[in-house]
């Protein structure tokens, strides 16, 4: 960025990435630009304040964001505890937000429609790499702007952008004419959604965590108003995958996730149809009915789809971006996630290196940087923003040294093609990853060796 030294860095999103980003800028002398859609830090997560993480404390916040927090007296949460989305906001987003070097450099209320370089579209490439970016922006008082940043770290995650409930990526016939049948990914269902679900059928889509967290939250429902009935479809030949490790899952919390469903579905308050791929929705005065590729049917009164995100790749359309053509992440990163054969959290800690596009100086980081794959951790995106960062500092020995560290104590993997079939107790016993007194560079196991083709095997 020596051309441009003089720009600051436009950080596309203030969620936990987006800031951990701008507090590594900070620690490196440079200024970061803090572009938020919401209207406030941490706005997606809002949408979710009521479900509980899988993950504790220590693997939620960030190195740099908590060293500028403490220098303002803030006191960290217990690094065991499993914070709530909302927890997450109000104990640190919101106090992180409000420091100065980060408030004066944040603009909520500000969507980013575009992003190129100055004065050239993508086919130009004469200078290309030392032309500062333009990040063209819808502000809050309504103007639309352009703002020259030496580099851009696009952190804006995939909330807004759910996967369609149809088959082959496409939404299902008559999905968009039953919207009104159709509820947010992550509603509060025994709180703020209460009265769309209570007493009511309802039909949960999907396999991942989402759909766990929703359907275990129903039948807390369904025991004060017993009128509420639950159905869960998945497109796969069983619901193990969601089911998880169990006791050998590396996260406890999300162990016990999976080991309550499976005990709610085998008790028979929850519904379960596998293989159910759907194909249409056919909204009635009463009712939705949902069809499947195979001819079943199923009628609900309100269907959650938890069927996961996918990246807005329209604001990049003027840039040069090198992404793998199944996930839609960075094209290194893609074979290592994708969820047609990893379906485990175990993926090796990466950086700027891994994460660079053609055009330099620009990354994508946190969620939106694994595309359409769901394992994402927030651990993970801290240690690609603090390489980013020094990546964009020109301090490239630190960029290619990988820092993240996590604590062998029940997060034990030996390697890639073990970690995830491995208990932890089993695997201290088989690699010398847990022998060691110090951090150590592993990844979270699950119990699970496959992604989606462990259904078809």
């Amino acid at each position: 960025m020596d051309s441009t030294k003089t720009l600051p860095v436009a950080v596309i999103g203030a969620g936990p990435i987006g800031l951990a980003a701008a507090a590594h800028l900070l620690e490196r002398g440079l200024e970061p630009l803090i572009l938020e859609a919401g209207p406030s830090a941490g706005a997606a997560i809002e949408q979710w304040r009521h479900i509980r993480l899988f993950s504790p404390w220590q693997y939620n916040i960030d190195a740099a964001a908590v060293r500028l927090l403490e220098a303002s007296g803030w006191e960290s949460p217990g690094p065991t505890a499993l914070p709530y989305g909302g927890e997450l906001i109000d104990n640190y987003l919101t106090p992180l937000a409000a420091l100065p070097a980060i408030s004066s450099q944040l603009q909520t209320g500000s969507r980013v429609i575009a992003v190129t370089r100055a004065g050239m579209d993508k086919t130009h490439t004469r200078y290309r790499e030392n032309t500062p970016f333009i990040v063209r922006v819808e502000h809050a008082d309504g103007e639309t702007r352009d703002h020259a940043v030496a580099g851009v770290i696009d952190a804006s995650g995939t909330w807004s952008t759910r996967n369609p409930l149809g088959t082959s990526g496409l939404p299902a016939i008559g999905e968009d004419s039953a919207a009104s049948r159709i509820s947010s990914p992550l509603p509060d269902v025994t709180g703020r959604d209460r009265a769309s679900f209570a007493g009511r059928l309802v039909l949960v889509v999907g396999a991942g965590h989402s759909a766990a967290n929703t359907l275990i939250n129903l039948a807390d429902l369904a025991k004060e108003e017993p009128g509420t009935r639950i159905l869960w479809a998945v497109r796969g030949e069983s619901a193990s995958k969601v089911y998880g490790g169990g006791d050998a899952d590396g996260l406890p919390a999300r162990g016990q996730l999976g080991a309550r469903l499976r005990r709610l579905v085998e008790a028979g308050t929850i519904q379960l149809h596998t293989g159910f791929g759907i194909s249409s929705l056919k909204s009635l005065a009463s009712h939705v009915t949902v069809g499947s590729v195979d001819g079943r049917t199923l009628e609900a009164d309100v269907v959650v789809p938890c069927t996961g995100f996918r990246p807005d790749l329209g604001i990049l359309r003027e840039l040069r971006l090198n992404l793998d053509p199944a996930v839609e992440a960075p094209t290194e990163l893609g074979p290592l996630i994708d969820p047609e054969f990893h379906s485990c959290g175990t993926v090796p800690p990466h950086g700027a290196a891994l994460l660079a596009h053609p055009d330099q100086d620009f990354y994508i980081v946190g969620m939106k940087s694994y595309g359409r794959a769901p394992t994402f951790l927030l651990a993970t995106g801290y240690e690609q923003v603090r390489s980013v960062a020094a990546a964009l500092a020109g301090d490239r020995e630190a960029a290619d040294t990988v820092q993240l560290e996590l604590p062998e104590t029940s997060v034990c993997s030996s390697d890639a093609g073990t970690s995830c079939d491995v208990p932890a107790a089993a695997a201290a016993s088989e690699s010398s990853c847990c022998a060691a007194l110090e951090p150590v560079l592993v990844g979270f196991p699950t119990g699970l060796s496959h992604g989606r083709s462990r259904d078809h095997n």
